[in-house]
């Protein structure tokens, strides 16, 4: 997936703003486990939230290995939530649809 750019990070904050945390990150951080139900929610919702409970200090760097393993792109992060974007494999499955966009912001 490409890099997403200014505006469409910003539409899917946006989008965002409503939703639960769908993922969290409690003692044990960023395991196998995290990444599978990452990859579950990824595939059922595109966008989600994901809560740090604890590895607060961290949270950059956790969202950040995420995004990498679950081939996501970070939308942003925001206190203690993350937001993560994927598109789904199916394009007529998709829910989100971005502007094509490639403009610097």
């Amino acid at each position: 997936m490409s890099t997403l750019n200014g505006s469409q990070r910003k539409h899917l904050r946006g989008l965002a703003h409503a939703l639960r945390p769908v993922v969290l990150v409690g003692l044990k951080g960023f395991t196998p486990e995290l990444a599978r139900s990452l990859d579950t929610a990824l595939l059922a919702h595109e966008l989600i939230k994901v809560k740090f409970l604890d590895h607060k200090d961290e949270k950059k760097d956790i969202a950040e290995r995420m995004a990498a393993a679950s081939g996501a792109e970070i939308a942003g992060i925001i206190g203690n939530i993350a937001i993560l974007y994927r598109p789904h494999p199916d394009p007529a499955k998709r829910r989100i649809a971005l502007d094509k966009k490639t403009t610097e912001d």
